[in-house]
């Protein structure tokens, strides 16, 4: 039976949230931001190890405490870019992962991913022949914007959706993708739609926020204390 793996790039600097070092390390309810996001793959029975992926240069990791993370495995081969990360994790992990094995790949700053959105992916991700994302529809109505900042057009949002984390597909397939598509995509979905696929959208929550500005981080921490109590 295909196995289930955790893949988290974290070689990013988050320049939006202006913290002076990567926002990974941020700290929300006593622990960084990471580590929230690594927990969630921690405490599932159904994945077999979590790999975090660094850049080469991050002098913040060995400060840590992971110790609570049993199924950690660091690689220390990130990129210029997401999509650069990811594919150079995939490769590092071959030798111990089977390409009909599932592979999840999860923001680093997305720390509130709960156990009920995580089993719904694995659930119903788990059956189509692509793989699948968790994705929310989008309620905002939409503008596209102009010059001076101003609206140059309002865009239809029926049928639009907003991409999340994890993304799930199968290694060798997830491989074969991010080396066709490049290291321009800014998702793993996007790499897989170019060679003409249509991967499943599983539908998220709002909960399962990306942490991108200061003002997320109170939030952030507001949810893992509510999902804690």
């Amino acid at each position: 039976m295909p196995r289930y793996f955790a893949l988290l790039p974290a070689a990013g600097v988050g320049a939006r949230m202006a913290a002076g070092f990567p926002k990974q390390y941020l700290e929300i309810a006593g622990r960084p931001m990471l580590w929230h996001a690594l927990h969630a793959f921690e405490r599932h029975s159904r994945i077999e190890r979590v790999y975090v992926v660094l850049s080469p240069e991050d002098g913040h990791w060995d400060g840590q405490d992971w110790t609570s993370l049993t199924k950690l495995r660091a690689l220390r081969c990130g990129g210029a870019t997401r999509a650069e990360s990811v594919l150079n994790g995939l490769e590092a992990m071959a030798d111990e992962v089977d390409g009909e094995d599932w592979v999840l790949v999860h923001d680093a700053a997305r720390p509130c991913l709960s156990r009920g959105l995580l089993d719904k992916l694995l659930r119903e991700a788990s059956e189509d022949g692509v793989g699948g994302i968790l994705a929310a529809p989008v309620a905002d109505t939409l503008k596209r914007e102009g010059e001076g900042r101003r609206i140059a057009q309002t865009v239809p949002r029926e049928g639009l959706w907003g991409a999340q984390t994890p993304q799930m597909f199968r290694h060798a397939l997830l491989r074969r993708a991010l080396e066709h598509a490049g290291t321009g995509v800014t998702d793993e979905a996007s790499a897989v739609e170019a060679l003409g696929l249509s991967p499943l959208l599983v539908e998220g929550d709002i909960g399962n926020l990306k942490v991108t500005f200061p003002r997320d981080l109170e939030l952030a921490a507001w949810l893992l204390t509510r999902a804690e109590a």
